[in-house]
């Protein structure tokens, strides 16, 4: 099937669309499985501080998304797109399982496999969805709010099932599911891998001989087999994660600096653009991913076990309730992006940026509320933070399916993947200022009391409120200027 037949479909989805998110589903069972229990795990297994925790949870999340970038870029340049997520999906298969078989003493050696194979997984099948569509469909949004919905039942499942399994059988089961589950996603993804045409081969010259294209694979392999122990340095120093931080951002920065040399001054504009776009997502992440860290130590302490009258268990609430609420309302927010596109009335990427920030503010403002219906032992409403973690919902699905449809359109095609890496590099300085928040928001005391633990988090929660507000405020307000940079994109 050639390009043109695969972007010339008729009705609302391409077919190859469901191949693709059925392969990515799996793969969020399990990194959104390990994600959902790693804070907890370090705290009760490994025996950390809250603090040190989640400095550890921002440091492996922010490595996830740092080697985004890196896998991206060596999508882009030698692997292709199949080749690096087949590469990807394969080492976090090797970490899930080497986190089963002892994930007390062989923690950080199985987190480090898992962080590099997500590193090439992670952005690759993005950037493929993208190549579905012909540049200027305007079906392109309700595609990625699809895909989004689709892999959040991955994610769903993930979430519950692997805290589930921690609390009734072990943790070493917890993790193997991890393992099992991203097994069926690399398989649905071989066996329909012919269905995508050209999509997501090998960049590499024609005229380069077998052997030298077989040379430069080879090297990708090795050199991300070898940066294992790096990672692992690196995760169990979380002083050697902010000055990696403190470098990699402007290092790759002045990378991209250097590529767009290459195109004309139109599409540089809607490079800077894109990167306008990137360095404001950096705040939204470091506000929505403290679900992974302090609202996972929240729910543990703070939470009633009860929601709407129903025994339910609060850190599966935590790390289900968002992928429900988006399952549920991904494509009604993708088919009213059509709708109101059809009138004329969509807004434009930028102001959809800025609502996502304000619901994210407005969820955060509901959490701190939670405080006003503890009681004397600290415990508080499951109900309220379910309500919060709806409304946080509907602004990430303001802007994150909306970034990666905005990555594919506004990137030249040769920078596609390296412009969807930068994107999850955003994300990696988001997931490590969240866990600087979340650690600045915890006690040092192990002996707090769980009212006091309740106290101080949610007057952190009001200060996120604060900041989230602020960013979406002053993205409406420069959304003019951004769209005239932005051309004829939408």
């Amino acid at each position: 099937m050639t390009l043109d037949e695969i972007q010339d479909f008729k009705g609302k989805y391409p077919k190859q669309l469901w191949f693709l998110f059925l392969s990515e589903m799996w793969e969020r069972f399990s990194f959104y499985g390990m994600r959902g229990m790693l804070t907890i795990f370090m705290v009760e297994k490994l025996l950390m501080t809250e603090k040190e925790s989640q400095l550890r949870y921002g440091a492996t999340q922010a490595f996830v998304y740092t080697l985004a970038f890196v896998g991206g870029l060596f999508a882009d340049k030698i692997l292709g797109f199949r080749k690096s997520l087949f590469w990807g999906g394969f080492l976090m298969i090797v970490g899930s399982f080497t986190l089963a078989f002892s994930p007390v003493s062989l923690f950080y050696i199985g987190i480090s496999f898992t962080i590099v194979g997500t590193g090439f997984f992670k952005p690759n099948i993005s950037t493929m969805v993208g190549a579905l569509y012909k540049e200027g469909d305007p079906r392109r949004d309700a595609g990625f709010s699809l895909f989004y919905s689709g892999i959040n039942i991955g994610a769903l499942l993930g979430g519950i099932l692997c805290i589930w399994a921690a609390d009734t059988f072990s943790w070493n089961i917890a993790f193997a599911l991890a393992g099992i589950f991203m097994v069926f996603g690399l398989a649905i993804f071989v066996f329909t891998q012919n269905k995508i045409g050209p999509i997501g081969l090998s960049p590499l010259s024609e005229n380069l001989s077998k052997l030298r294209k077989r040379f430069y694979e080879i090297s990708v392999y090795v050199g991300s087999l070898a940066i294992i122990p790096l990672i692992l340095i690196l995760v169990r120093k979380t002083e050697y994660t902010d000055l990696f931080m403190y470098t990699v951002g402007p290092l790759t920065l002045l990378y991209l600096f250097w590529e767009m040399r290459r195109f004309s001054l139109a599409e540089n504009k809607k490079l800077i653009a894109a990167l306008v776009l990137i360095l404001f997502s950096i705040f939204f992440w470091a506000f929505f991913e403290q679900s992974g860290g302090s609202l996972s130590l929240f729910a543990r302490h703070n939470l009633s076990k009860y929601l709407l009258g129903i025994p339910m268990n609060p850190n599966a609430v935590n790390n289900g309730a968002n992928s429900i609420f988006v399952i549920v309302f991904a494509p009604l927010v993708g088919l009213a992006w059509l709708w109101l596109y059809k009138r004329k009335l969509e807004p434009n990427t930028i102001v959809k940026f800025g609502l996502g920030f304000l619901f994210v503010g407005l969820s955060f403002y509901a959490y701190y509320s939670t405080r006003f219906f503890a009681n004397s032992q600290g415990i508080t409403s499951l109900n309220i933070f379910t309500l919060a973690c709806f409304v946080a919902t509907l602004g990430e699905l303001c802007l994150s399916p909306i970034g990666l449809s905005a990555m594919t359109k506004l990137s030249p095609r040769p920078l596609q993947g390296i412009m969807m890496g930068l994107w999850f590099l955003a994300s990696a300085y988001g997931q490590y200022l969240a866990g600087i928040f979340g650690a600045d928001m915890s006690l040092d005391n192990k002996d707090a009391s769980a009212t006091e633990k309740l106290f101080a988090y949610t007057d952190g929660y009001k200060h996120l409120a604060i900041y989230a507000l602020v960013a979406g405020v002053v993205m409406i307000l420069i959304s003019p200027l951004i769209k005239k940079l932005m051309q004829e994109v939408k």
